[in-house]
């Protein structure tokens, strides 16, 4: 399994989302935990509101898994906490951050989180108050490593004024399809085009990369915000026609491509796998080591609709 830069250590190119294991068996459970350690990814990924209800799917992981001290301390394990939806609110504030993550410890049976996301931006945030919370849970050992989900750079900016701990990821939606992060400044500059126009302030690859951040890529086959999956869809037959070529040329499966295409990036970026299937987990992980030309990059770009002047 390809590695990136993760911090000041080392992680999978492609790690393994957790968030629809709720109804899945324990033997379930530890079959999609093996198939994804035998193919590299030793790194999990949760949120406190995954299952429906707080910390469930972070309990139904540990309570399936019950790994033992020396096993647990082989995987990352990655939660995030800020989204109240019972309240239809975010809130990093410094009592919800240090609750979320109690809340968390207990549900994975660990001592210790290594690395904490906040989910998604909180229009009320207090930098002051984030970095009280992450100075105390640091301090405790309770939390290893921070980043932050679905935030701009001036929102990562805001949060360093006060913040003092490094920021060493931000999971960010990004597929073939749904990529203005990349296709704006691609197109920068061109009046009239919908894919130069700036979004949330423009630049995030660009920040991350100058900044140290890894991108975790979510949602990584959906052809839009939660519109269905690409592969296989008649609504995107020319690019399923190259990613199937390009299966067949690299004699992978066509998930391995779509993979592919966010692997290759220099940013060097994880994809944040969702699947619950086995084979899919493995499939995936074969795309890290794809790696794909320069032309066959921007070939697939093309044909999922963007422009390239």
């Amino acid at each position: 399994m390809k590695t990136v830069p993760f911090g000041p250590v080392t992680a999978p190119a492609v790690i393994a989302g957790m968030m629809r294991i709720p109804d899945k068996t324990d033997a379930e459970v530890r079959e999609l935990y093996d198939t994804a350690r035998d193919a590299g990814i030793d790194f999990f990924d949760h949120a406190d509101i995954y299952g429906g209800a707080m910390h469930v799917c972070e309990d139904r992981f540990a309570s399936a898994l019950q790994l033992s001290p020396s096993e647990r301390a082989e995987i990352t394990l990655q939660t995030k906490c800020g989204i109240v939806p019972s309240e239809q609110m975010f809130d990093f504030s410094y009592e919800h951050i240090v609750t979320q993550v109690e809340g968390s410890l207990k549900a994975l049976r660990t001592d210790y989180i290594d690395v904490l996301l906040l989910h998604r931006p909180d229009a009320l945030v207090e930098p002051e108050e984030v970095a009280r919370a992450f100075d105390e849970l640091a301090v405790a050992g309770k939390v290893r490593a921070f980043g932050v989900s679905n935030h701009t750079p001036r929102q990562i900016d805001l949060l360093r004024t006060a913040v003092t701990h490094p920021l060493i990821a931000n999971q960010l939606q990004l597929s073939i399809t749904h990529s203005p992060i990349i296709a704006q400044g691609i197109a920068a500059n061109m009046s009239g085009e919908e894919q130069s126009i700036v979004r949330d302030g423009g630049g995030i690859v660009e920040y991350c990369r100058i900044n140290g951040i890894t991108i975790q890529a979510w949602s990584p086959f959906q052809a839009g915000f939660f519109d269905g999956v690409f592969l296989g869809n008649p609504e995107h037959a020319e690019l399923n026609a190259v990613i199937d070529r390009l299966a067949a040329k690299y004699d992978v499966a066509p998930i391995a491509i779509a993979t592919a295409w966010i692997t290759r990036h220099p940013a060097q970026m994880q994809v944040v796998l969702g699947t619950t299937t086995p084979q899919r987990v493995a499939d995936t992980a074969a795309g890290a080591d794809v790696e794909l030309s320069r032309a066959e990059w921007y070939e697939l770009f093309r044909v999922a609709g963007h422009i390239i002047p």
